[in-house]
């Protein structure tokens, strides 16, 4: 999830030190967009491994006089008179997504070291604390999931084993993602490992370096350079595979593949004693930073606040087939008091397995290289989806998360587990979280100053990007076609509903298709909303105008799996947590939104306010189909329908809203009237 990168000499005269520095910086660029939130380096000599890092994004900290220095130190430390090292070099370095550990306490960002074991890690060990207290005689240091790679590594080393055997391991013992660097102090190489496939090389033909990184096309945007190119070469890039690794020499940068499933049984030798280098680490300077920081949902408190639960509207009519209230927007019942929306529901069909076979058959390839991209956010559609494109279809994908801030690390975690498990190769965007966090804390203070149902979805408008950054991907993978496992019960049309657009159709392809008129109309509502409410006319229009074009413009070209296999919620269930240990939240019986940090807020909103939200909407679209009886609905959302205070602490928290004013504020706004008695999306003076 995070990026990782490096370049590797075994004689720092191959090339010059500008190169050297250009190709680390122009990484660290191009990696940024794995994560923003921390960025460190290490650097490999003869005498030591300097590290360096900061809790600020990649391209503020190669601009910290402590980083150059690192690097000329690096570089033209030991020269030979021409300013040039005789001796190998090897330097890695992290652009950090944050999810285990914050990035305030420096132990937590990468690389990490264990004795003198420095690396790098990208993805997230779900077992770490497990493995912490089955080997107790590790040291720990941190809190950052990372450091238990280092650790068992060393520890199985110190049994006598060697390097390989070792590494091989450590990953048998460990759960989730992980592609790593590993340089040592005591020894001549450098270790390169995946189990999901998220590592690509660079080398050239009878040049003794090379570069690495967490996607190709990094490297192909490396490598075009014609700087680069000048010294490097012509470079051919090389995939890192799920299950593979490669031992680097650093004496004339060999590279020695292994796989991580299979021992080897022979022993590494060890550098020279005199070769023994000290681990170095450069502390950055104590500044002033007011951002907020990543807070662990697993850290919030599951109390309610000291204002109690908002009590919803009482005594609602309700419709007698489904579940659906009086105070849904356009609802209106018949003499016997069926809804308008069961009575023109039409149950879906599903064009069957066969057909995507037939419709996907032409976009395989056998060469290896990937044929798909697969959304995955974590939640259970999507991490469905990815097992059957992997396992029941047995495609090659790679799967891709946009994360703009409310992606819990829940989400993250089942994340990993998933890509580690299918050895699929996940590339995260992320986007500037902190900048993010802002902009819907200024939203919500907006809203709750002039509460209106029909605004909500601007909390959730950071996300939409997803779908431009789904095509960007497409394009630069050279991938045929796009996979999303979009669940087509879970219609909320009462959100667009609340801004007085009526209910859209369903399409074959996804669960909104609004007219241009509806969109122009929800152009308007916001419009005439920003005019009543000033405070909504802050930094994040910018980010408002462009979410809502790549949700109502953008082309989304993908295939909807669940239009042609049937979406079992007891078969998704059961298939995530018995092949995949898929991880539940510890705040609701529910496995639906658990890995969205917004939606325990609205969702409580929408049920203090109008006495419904989303688990009643879905609940009615599985009585329509026949899935679950009108009597288990009312069940189900019984429990699904309680606050989740867990949750939402963390949410509050995460954006610097106070948790307790907020739902007091909340719990006070006026309960809706019936639909047939204000119209869409007011609320009773």
């Amino acid at each position: 999830m995070c990026g990782i990168f490096g370049v590797i000499t075994s004689d720092a005269r191959n090339h010059s030190p500008a190169w050297i520095e250009h190709a680390v910086e122009r990484l660290f660029t191009l990696s940024e967009s794995r994560g923003k939130e921390a960025a460190g380096v290490a650097a490999l000599t003869t005498d030591a491994i300097r590290i360096y890092k900061e809790d600020t994004r990649a391209t503020e900290m190669i601009r910290r006089p402590r980083y150059r220095g690192l690097m000329r130190d690096t570089l033209n430390g030991h020269s030979n008179g021409n300013g040039s090292s005789s001796r190998p070099v090897a330097i890695i370095g992290h652009s950090r997504l944050v999810t285990t550990g914050g990035q305030d306490e420096y132990l937590n960002n990468q690389p990490v070291t264990a004795e003198n074991l420095v690396g790098i890690h990208n993805g997230i060990i779900v077992n770490f604390d497990e493995l912490w207290r089955r080997y107790p005689t590790m040291t720990r240091r941190s809190d950052v999931d990372s450091e238990v790679i280092l650790g068992l590594t060393r520890h199985f080393m110190g049994e006598g084993r060697p390097l390989i055997e070792a590494v091989q391991e450590t990953f048998r013992q460990i759960r989730g993602a992980a592609s790593v660097a590993l340089l040592f102090g005591d020894l001549n190489q450098v270790v390169l490992a995946t189990n999901n496939g998220s590592l690509y090389l660079g080398r050239a033909n009878g040049n003794k370096s090379l570069v690495f990184a967490s996607e190709r096309y990094i490297l192909e945007m490396l490598l075009r350079e014609r700087a680069i190119r000048s010294e490097m070469g012509d470079c051919t890039i090389q995939h890192v595979r799920a299950g593979e690794a490669y031992l680097v020499e650093l004496s004339d940068a060999s590279l020695r593949p292994f796989l991580l499933a299979e021992p080897v049984g022979t022993a590494i030798t060890a550098a020279r004693p005199g070769d023994a280098r000290k681990v170095i680490e450069i502390l950055p300077e104590a500044r002033a930073n007011d951002t907020k920081r990543h807070s662990s949902l697993a850290s919030g408190r599951d109390e309610a606040p000291k204002c109690g639960e908002g009590a919803p509207p009482r005594n609602l009519r309700r419709c007698t087939r489904c579940i659906l209230p009086e105070t849904m927007p356009y609802i209106a019942f018949d003499e016997s008091g069926v809804c308008n929306y069961c009575k023109r529901y039409q149950k879906l069909t599903y064009h069957g397995q066969d057909a995507l076979e037939q419709l996907v058959a032409p976009f395989r390839r056998t060469d290896g290289r990937p044929d798909c991209l697969v959304g995955i956010s974590g939640g259970r559609d999507s991490c469905h989806a990815l097992h059957v494109v992997k396992r029941v279809l047995k495609m090659n994908p790679v799967a891709y998360t946009y994360d703009w801030g409310m992606v819990t690390d829940l989400a993250r975690r089942n994340i990993s587990r998933m890509c580690g498990a299918l050895g699929v190769e996940h590339i995260l965007v992320s986007a500037d979280i902190a900048k993010k966090r802002r902009n819907i804390r200024k939203n919500v203070l907006a809203w709750l100053r002039r509460p209106d149902l029909g605004m909500i979805p601007l909390f959730m408008a950071g996300d939409k990007q997803y779908f431009y950054h789904a095509n960007r991907l497409k394009r630069q993978l050279g991938v045929p076609v796009t996979m999303l496992g979009e669940n087509m019960l879970e219609r909320t049309d009462f959100k667009t509903g609340f801004s007085k657009i009526a209910p859209a159709k369903v399409s074959d392809d996804h669960a909104y298709a609004l007219s241009v008129m509806s969109k122009v109309k929800i152009l308007q509502y916001y419009g005439g909303q920003y005019l009543r409410n000033p405070a909504y006319l802050n930094v994040s229009l910018a980010d408002t105008f462009f979410a809502y074009a790549c949700y109502y413009i953008v082309k989304r070209d993908f295939i909807n799996l669940y239009r042609y296999i049937k979406w079992d919620e007891q078969e998704v269930v059961s298939t995530l947590r018995g092949e995949y240990d898929w991880e539940l939240a510890d705040d609701t019986k529910t496995t639906w939104r658990i890995g969205d940090g917004t939606a325990s807020f609205y969702n409580y909103i929408y049920q203090t306010v109008a006495g419904f939200c989303e688990n009643d909407t879905f609940r009615s679209n599985q009585i329509r189909e026949g899935i679950i009886t009108r009597d288990e609905a009312l069940a189900r959302v019984a429990e699904e329908n309680k606050p989740r205070w867990k949750s939402m602490r963390w949410y509050c928290e995460i954006i610097g809203v106070d948790f307790e004013q907020a739902i007091n504020t909340i719990n006070r706004i006026p309960k809706i009237r019936p639909m047939s008695d204000l119209g869409a999306g007011r609320i009773a003076p």
